[in-house]
């Protein structure tokens, strides 16, 4: 189930970069066009009208066609997804082309600027304006203000560095345009000047589009993170089930999308199981906050202040592989006396069998303090299946009521069944079931079967091992019991 809810939900994020991959392509075409179609149109009011601020505007027309055209190309090759020389994908194909326009607006700036400056002094200026020059301008404008609102729409919905570059030029367009008809009116009105001012504007309203535009792509390119999302990000993982604390975030704009790596710290008592879902569960919060982030989760684990002696060595066993029980933790004075039994291969030297206790002892001691007594016991573990099988009905029937009356005698445990002895080459390997109170504790248990298993032991010595299982008795053999009793 969960698998299939993931898959869903993968298959949404495909369709929906899908879907905003087809908006910036096609805003980018129809913004081509326009561009193309506004340049053309603001030449010929140039031309007409002599104006160096229109003609400035057409050049910077000129300049959105091209600037646009490698927009598109931008956005069609960013999209492409990560290959074995890109592993990151083609996100920042769109940033270096935002450097592009930024170059290019930087230098069209400059020429309008000497220009402009070479005109107001040289003084020799004609500048005619008529209304077809006005209608352009003022269709520039408007046309200009519905490609600024609908590029940036875009762009902030998909996160494309290259539209919001194209929005930014456009704004920047709308006030030059705006420029151009005060020079021409002041032309018109006696101050053929005004038009080399007006250009002047028109050059320093593109640079700094370029500034602006260049600012955002060099973030882009030296990986500068998102303002403000780190902290985000940090939050909602911190919030997770789990999380003990983040201990590092780092981000980086790729295109679309927002790459990193997190890094959290957890128990170190938890199993891989857990850890696995806890990763997972702060990589699906992150997702679900911020859809445009990937992060790779990592954990450190550490110790906690709440752990007890029997975990922490029961974790350092796990480290070392070895298989560890009945560890007892006693405290003598201001020490504390550890032991445990430890199982090796039965078939191992007690030499090579002492060094790995050793080495295990030596670990325990370096987490819990050199003054700490360490002591293993080492008991043989059956490394392989062993081959088995059944007694006879006789001799089964025969060890069932050997245990059945040891049972008796002690007052438990009860109703002594489902009794299984098998000859293996280790010897006698008997199983059973029994019932006992379940208000018992299981110190308590553990005694009362041994008890039955050492008469058992006694009567068969060819018994290397007793298996007893001891379920809760059921109730009516419990008021059976209490009845008896009465």
């Amino acid at each position: 189930m969960t698998e299939r809810v993931d898959q869903g939900a993968a298959r949404a994020r495909t369709d929906q970069r899908a879907d905003q991959q087809a908006r910036k392509e096609r805003v980018a075409l129809i913004s081509i066009f326009i561009s193309l179609s506004m340049a053309c149109l603001k030449l010929v009011a140039g031309i007409v009208s002599g104006s160096l601020a229109v003609m400035s505007e057409a050049g910077n027309n000129f300049g959105d066609v091209v600037t646009t055209v490698l927009t598109y190309y931008a956005i069609r090759v960013s999209h492409k997804p990560a290959d074995a020389e890109h592993q990151y994908g083609h996100g920042k194909v769109e940033a270096l082309t935002a450097l592009i326009e930024t170059g290019f607006l930087f230098a069209l700036a400059a020429f309008i600027l000497i220009e402009a400056v070479r005109r107001f002094f040289s003084g020799d200026v004609d500048v005619e304006a008529s209304p077809l020059v006005f209608a352009v301008l003022i269709g520039s404008i408007c046309v200009d203000s519905w490609r600024w609102r609908a590029l940036s729409k875009v762009a902030r919905e998909t996160g494309s560095e290259a539209l919001a570059a194209d929005a930014l030029n456009f704004s920047s367009d709308m006030i030059a345009s705006s420029l151009a008809i005060v020079g021409l009116l002041a032309a018109d009105f006696g101050y053929p000047q005004g038009d080399a001012l007006a250009a002047l504007g028109v050059a320093g309203f593109i640079g700094f589009a370029g500034f602006n535009i260049g600012r955002r792509t060099v973030d882009a390119l030296t990986d500068a993170a998102p303002k403000g999302l780190a902290e985000k990000v940090t939050r909602v993982a911190a919030a997770a089930p789990g999380v003990i604390a983040v201990d590092s975030v780092r981000l980086r704009p790729a295109g679309t999308e927002v790459l990193g790596d997190l890094e959290i710290a957890v128990a170190r008592t938890l199993s891989q199981e857990n850890v696995a879902t806890i990763k997972a569960r702060v990589a699906e919060a992150i997702r679900d906050a911020h859809p445009e982030v990937s992060l790779t989760v990592a954990v450190r684990p550490v110790a906690l202040d709440s752990e007890t002696i029997l975990e922490r060595v029961l974790l350092i066993a796990a480290k070392r592989l070895a298989p560890v029980h009945h560890v007892t933790a006693q405290e003598i004075g201001d020490r504390v006396s550890i032991s445990f039994d430890i199982e090796l291969d039965g078939r191992m030297s007690l030499g090579a069998a002492h060094k790995i206790a050793s080495r295990l002892e030596a670990d325990i001691q370096r987490e819990l303090g050199s003054d700490v007594e360490v002591d293993s016991h080492i008991e043989p573990l059956e490394p392989r299946q062993l081959p088995g099988e059944d007694v006879d009905a006789a001799a089964r029937v025969a060890i069932a009521n050997t245990l059945a009356r040891a049972a008796k005698a002690k007052g438990a445990p009860h109703e002594i069944h489902n009794v299984r002895a098998r000859r293996t080459p280790a010897g006698l390997i008997v199983n059973y079931h029994c019932r006992v109170d379940p208000a018992l504790s299981v110190d308590e248990t553990h005694e009362i079967v041994d008890a039955v298993e050492r008469e058992a032991r006694v009567a068969y010595p060819e018994i290397t091992r007793i298996v007893s299982h001891a379920e809760p008795i059921r109730q009516e053999s419990a008021k059976a019991s209490h009845a008896a009793g009465a």
